[in-house]
């Protein structure tokens, strides 16, 4: 299984849209400082996941997400929690 998901950050509220093939694992390496990316954004809260059966689907989702209308939607559902 392959699984898109999206994080959010307790020290500065900003969002990361991830892929991987291992959900639990990678928040694991989010969450110890092993992501460049969020290495300095810790610690981070699992805010989203959509599991799919290929990485095609998966990557497409993802880029949905983390473009237009995507993040779009993403900002609007942030203002509800």
């Amino acid at each position: 299984m392959f699984y898109i998901y999206i994080l959010k950050s307790n020290k500065d509220n900003k969002t990361y849209v991830g892929y991987t093939n291992n959900l639990e694992e990678r928040l694991k390496k989010h969450n110890s400082g092993q992501v460049k990316s969020t290495k300095f954004r810790r610690p981070l809260d699992l805010l989203f996941s959509e599991e799919f059966n290929t990485s095609i689907e998966a990557r497409k989702r993802e880029l949905y997400w983390k473009n237009g209308g995507g993040r779009r939607k993403l900002k609007q559902i942030l203002r509800t929690i």
